[in-house]
C-alpha cells in the first residue's frame, strides 16, 4: 500500500541552488513551470538534444539556461531530474556517471523496475541518491510547449526509496514535489510498476488497440462521426506519444502481460454471459463494476472515510435550539446488514426496502458483489438481491474491506469460515484496533483456520475448505455480534450449534433467518440451528434504526417545550432498553401504532420533554441497550440526581472506550462522573436551576472518531451555555448519514465544519 507523506506546499522549503532537467519536454517544462510559480529561488537548468526546445524553454521563462551537451551542465548542479523516456534512461546514466559527484538524481519514469535495472547495471548498484519517482500526471500533448505550471497540483508522485536510500535525498525530492501542489506517497518499486500496468498502462493500451481496430474498417468515417462522447473521452488518450508508450510498453511487459491476462478472462467471462443469455451473470458484472467506479470517484473526491486516508470533520454545537416535528430515522443498520447477507445466501430474488444507505451498509453490500452476487441499487433505499444460494459465492479478487463496520466484520467471518476458497477481512484504521478473538475463539473450536493479526486484531485471513463441526458454546459476555457469528457458521457445520447468551441480545438474525425459511429454535437463553439447510428469498421491509433514533429520543426527553414524533421505528424486544431507562427516569414516551413488518415489530413514538430523574440502571436493561448509552449519558446529566450504571464492560471495547471517552467529555463540559470498570456515575442536573437553565458549560470534545460518541455531544448543546466543539467527527456517516441535515431540521444549532 502507498504510504502517504506530509506535504511541504512552498517553494522556500527547497533547497536546492541549482536544479537540472535532463529532458525538457511536457513533464520537465512544468515541472519547471510549478517551481517557478510557486516561487523557486534557485537556479533551473535544462538539457534537452533538441535545442529548440531548450529556445522555447528560454523563450517561456521556464528555464533560466541551458544547452544540448550534459558536460557544461552537471557541475555545480545540487539536483538532477531525469525526464528522458524509459528506454533512453540507461544511456543518459552512462553519460552522467563520470560527471555526477554527490548531486541528487531522480526521475519521472512510469516504470521503475526497468530504471533500477539500468541503473544496476551503470553503477553496480542503485546509488543512495538516486531517488526513484513518478509523478501521476500528463496530456496528451507532448513538448516543453504543452508545459502547464498546475499540471501536478493535487496529483500523485510515487517515490519508490529503497533500503538504503539516503534520507536526506528523499527529503529533498519529497520536497521538490510537494512545492509543487503534489501529493507524495511512497511504495515499493515492485508494487509501482504492478498498481500501474492495471491503472495506466493497461487502459492505454486498450485505447490505443479499440482506435486501431475501428481505424483499419471499411466503414471507419461512419463510425467516427456518430461516435459519442464516451468514446471520445475514453479514446482520448490514444492521441498521447506513442514512442513514449512503445517504451514503456516494452519496459513494463511482465506486469502489463499480467494485468491483460487478467482482463482478457473478464472480457471473456462478459462474452460467455451475452453468448448464453445469463443475465444474472452479465448484471453481476456491470453493477459491480458501477459501484466501484462510483467508489473510486469518492477515494479521488476524498468524500468517504473510505478513502483509507485521514480526513477530519469537526462539528460545532452551538448552545439552545428547539426540538420538535415528525421525522424518519434512516433504516436500522443491522438488520440492513443481515438483508445483504442472508439474501446473497438466499435461493432466488431479495427486495429490500429502507436500507441504510451508509457507508458501513454500503462496504457489506460491495463486499458481496466482489463475490459475485449481482447486487441492484441502492436507490431511495430499494436493493435487489439476486441470490447465489449457499454455495454459490466466489473468491473475491483481494481482501474484503468493511471500513468501520465492526458487525460487517465478525459476521462475515462466521460467514466465511464455511466458505471454499480463502478471504482476508480489512477495514479501516478504527476497526483494525478492535478485539477479535470473541468471534475468532469459537469459530476455531468449529473447525475454522483463522489468522490475524497481533493481540487478535484485523485484518483476519480466514482459511477456505474447512470441515466444520456444531458446537455448544456458553458466551463469557452477552453480545449479538458473537452470536450472529456462530449462527451463520453453524449453517455451513456438520450437526447442531447451540449458542448460549448470559443475557438477551438483539436476535434480528434468528428473526430473519427464520424468515428467509431456515429454522432457528429458542429456548430460554439458547438458540440452535441444524446445518446444512437452504434459504429461500422473500421481500424484507428494514424498520427505522431505534440506534439512532435514541440521539432525537434524548434531545426531545432534556428540551424545555419538546414535541417529537419518530416514525417507524424499530422497536424489536431485545433493543428497546433505551425506551425502558427512559421511561424510568420519568420521559413522556409513548408507542402509537404498533405493529409488525417482515417479522420486526414497529412503532412511531410520540416523545414529549418532561423533566428527568437519575436512576440505578437495571442490569438486565444493559444487553438492550448497549449501543444507546452514550447518548443516555447526555440524558443523566441533565437528569435531577445521580444516574449509577453497571454491568456495561462492553462498552470499553467498541469504537472507542466509550465509558472513559463519555466520562472525558463530560468532564470538559463539567459535568461530575466517577468511572468503574464496568460502568459509570454521572452528576445530573442541580435540582435547584430552571427548566430553561443551562445544565452544563461548552468546551472541546474528541470523539475518537467514534460516531455516537460525536453525535451524542451534539444534542449536547441543547442544554449549555456555551458552543461544543466536537474533533473527528467524519465517521458518523458511517451509521446516520445525513445526522447533521436532520439534527438542524428539527431545531439543533449543528453545523459540519471540515
Amino acid at each position: 500500500m502507498a504510504v502517504p507523506q506530509q506535504g511541504l506546499q512552498c517553494a522556500s522549503d527547497v533547497f536546492e541552488p541549482r536544479l537540472l532537467i535532463v529532458g525538457l519536454g511536457l513533464i520537465g517544462g512544468s515541472l519547471a513551470g510549478a517551481l517557478k510559480t510557486a516561487g523557486f529561488q534557485g537556479e533551473i537548468v535544462a538539457c534537452d538534444q533538441d535545442a529548440n526546445e531548450i529556445a522555447r524553454g528560454l523563450e517561456m521563462g521556464l528555464i533560466d539556461a541551458g544547452g544540448t551537451e550534459l558536460g557544461p551542465l552537471v557541475p555545480g548542479s545540487s539536483m538532477i531530474l531525469l525526464a528522458v523516456p524509459v528506454l533512453a534512461m540507461e544511456s543518459v546514466l552512462q553519460a552522467l556517471a563520470p560527471l555526477i559527484e554527490d548531486q541528487v538524481v531522480t526521475d519521472v519514469g512510469s516504470t521503475k523496475l526497468a530504471i533500477r535495472a539500468a541503473a544496476k547495471r551503470v553503477f553496480g548498484r542503485l546509488p543512495p541518491t538516486m531517488v526513484l519517482g513518478h509523478p501521476i500526471a500528463g496530456s496528451e500533448k507532448s513538448g516543453v510547449a504543452a508545459s502547464n505550471a498546475s499540471l501536478y497540483r493535487q496529483h500523485k508522485v510515487i517515490l519508490t526509496p529503497q533500503a538504503d536510500t539516503d534520507p536526506d535525498a528523499l527529503r529533498r525530492v519529497h520536497a521538490l514535489w510537494a512545492a509543487c501542489g503534489a501529493e507524495v506517497l511512497e511504495m515499493t518499486v515492485e508494487r509501482h510498476d504492478e498498481v500501474l500496468a492495471r491503472t495506466s498502462h493497461l487502459p492505454h493500451l486498450l485505447a490505443f488497440s479499440l482506435v486501431d481496430t475501428l481505424a483499419r474498417q471499411d466503414e471507419r468515417l461512419e463510425i467516427f462521426r456518430y461516435a459519442a462522447g464516451g468514446f471520445r473521452d475514453f479514446t482520448r488518450i490514444a492521441g498521447s506519444d506513442p514512442v513514449m508508450w512503445r517504451d514503456i510498453f516494452s519496459a513494463n511487459r511482465d506486469a502489463l502481460l499480467t494485468a491483460l491476462d487478467d482482463f482478457e478472462s473478464g472480457v471473456a467471462r462478459l462474452r460467455k454471459a451475452i453468448e448464453s443469455g445469463d443475465e444474472d451473470a452479465l448484471l453481476s458484472t456491470l453493477d459491480r463494476a458501477s459501484h466501484a467506479r462510483h467508489y473510486f470517484d469518492t477515494l479521488l473526491n476524498k468524500t468517504r472515510y473510505q478513502t483509507m486516508e485521514p480526513r477530519n470533520v469537526r462539528y460545532r454545537a452551538r448552545p439552545g435550539g428547539s426540538v420538535s416535528g415528525s421525522i424518519r430515522v434512516p433504516g436500522d443498520k443491522s438488520i440492513s446488514h443481515r438483508a445483504i447477507m442472508l439474501g446473497a445466501l438466499a435461493e432466488g430474488v431479495t427486495q429490500v426496502q429502507g436500507f441504510l444507505e451508509g457507508e458501513d451498509s454500503l462496504a457489506t453490500l460491495q463486499a458481496f458483489r466482489e463475490m459475485g452476487v449481482a447486487i441492484e441499487g441502492p436507490h431511495q433505499g430499494r436493493v435487489t438481491i439476486h441470490g447465489v444460494g449457499m454455495h454459490g459465492l466466489k473468491k473475491p479478487a483481494g481482501p474484503l474491506y468493511v471500513g468501520n463496520a465492526g458487525t460487517a466484520m465478525r459476521l462475515f467471518a462466521g460467514l466465511l469460515a464455511g466458505q471454499s476458497f480463502d478471504t482476508e477481512l480489512t477495514g479501516d484504521a478504527s476497526l483494525t484496533k478492535r478485539p477479535m478473538a470473541r468471534v475468532a475463539d469459537p469459530l476455531r473450536e468449529m473447525g475454522a483456520v483463522i489468522e490475524t493479526a497481533a493481540d487478535q486484531r484485523p485484518p483476519l485471513t480466514i482459511r477456505g475448505g474447512q470441515q466444520l463441526k456444531g458446537i455448544v458454546y456458553d458466551m463469557p459476555m452477552a453480545s449479538a455480534q458473537v452470536k450472529s457469528c456462530l449462527l451463520l457458521a453453524g449453517l455451513y457445520a456438520e450437526g447442531e450449534t447451540r449458542v448460549r447468551e448470559p443475557a438477551p441480545t438483539r436476535d434480528h438474525t434468528e428473526r430473519m433467518l427464520n424468515g428467509f425459511g431456515y429454522p432457528v429454535q429458542r429456548e430460554g437463553d439458547i438458540a440452535w440451528l441444524e446445518g446444512g439447510g437452504r434459504l429461500t428469498a422473500g421481500p424484507i421491509d428494514v424498520p427505522s434504526d431505534i440506534s439512532s433514533a435514541t440521539f432525537f429520543l434524548v434531545a426531545a426527553a432534556i428540551t424545555p417545550g419538546a414535541d417529537l414524533m419518530l416514525e417507524h421505528v424499530g422497536i424489536n424486544p431485545t433493543r428497546i432498553g433505551v425506551i425502558n431507562i427512559l421511561k424510568a427516569m420519568g420521559a413522556d414516551l409513548e408507542l402509537i401504532d404498533e405493529h409488525e413488518v417482515g417479522g420486526e415489530p414497529v412503532a412511531n413514538i410520540h416523545i414529549r420533554y418532561r423533566p428527568l430523574t437519575g436512576i440505578d440502571i437495571p442490569e438486565e436493561q444493559v444487553p438492550l441497550a448497549i449501543d444507546e448509552f452514550p447518548a443516555l449519558f447526555i440524558a443523566a446529566a441533565n437528569a435531577a440526581g445521580t444516574t449509577r450504571l453497571r454491568g456495561a464492560e462492553e462498552l470499553r471495547v467498541k469504537e472507542s472506550d466509550r465509558l472513559q471517552a463519555m466520562a472525558d467529555g463530560l468532564s470538559t463540559l463539567g459535568v461530575e462522573t466517577t468511572l468503574h470498570a464496568d460502568g459509570i456515575d454521572i452528576s445530573g442536573r442541580d435540582q435547584d436551576r430552571g427548566a430553561d437553565e443551562p445544565s452544563y458549560g461548552g468546551g472541546h470534545v474528541d470523539s475518537l472518531g467514534d460516531h455516537r460518541i460525536a453525535m451524542s455531544f451534539a444534542i449536547a448543546s441543547l442544554r449549555a451555555s456555551d458552543d461544543i466543539v466536537i474533533d473527528d467527527c467524519a465517521n458518523v456517516a458511517t451509521s446516520f448519514p445525513g445526522f447533521v441535515e436532520l439534527a438542524r431540521r428539527v431545531g439543533l444549532n449543528l453545523e459540519e465544519q471540515a
